[in-house]
């Protein structure tokens, strides 16, 4: 058991769309991740994605729908199967809760971050 201070993790690296974990919750991974630009769509057929902005705003477009606008302070929960790709047009910083192993890119031929601990 011990204090994980956020701010001080995220200032460790400054990469974009590269998930670091910091601890493990259940058979889960908590990870701060930055990210700047729009990732590819892609959905997670067997799980919801979470999205919690610790600071900026970022976009998830959903296919078919209008896009959702996440501020700082705010969560979005994806659920399995639907197709979605977060953006921001400014560096955003946020937590991230996924299943231990699952790929950040979902489906999509994009390359999955490898999700070094720090």
């Amino acid at each position: 058991m011990k204090t994980i201070n956020l701010k001080e993790k995220l200032a460790l690296f400054s990469s974009h769309w590269d998930p670091h974990v910091l601890a493990n919750y259940n058979q889960n991974e908590v990870m701060v991740v930055k990210f700047q630009g729009e990732y590819s769509f892609h959905k997670h057929e067997d799980t919801d994605d979470f999205f919690y902005v610790l600071e900026g705003e970022m976009f998830m477009d959903i296919e078919g729908e209008s896009s959702h606008l996440i501020k700082t302070g705010e969560l979005f929960i994806v659920p399995k199967g639907i197709s979605h790709r977060p953006r921001a047009e400014h560096e955003v910083k946020v937590l991230l809760i996924e299943p231990k192993g699952e790929p950040n890119s979902g489906n999509s031929d994009r390359e999955a971050s490898l999700k070094p601990r720090i």
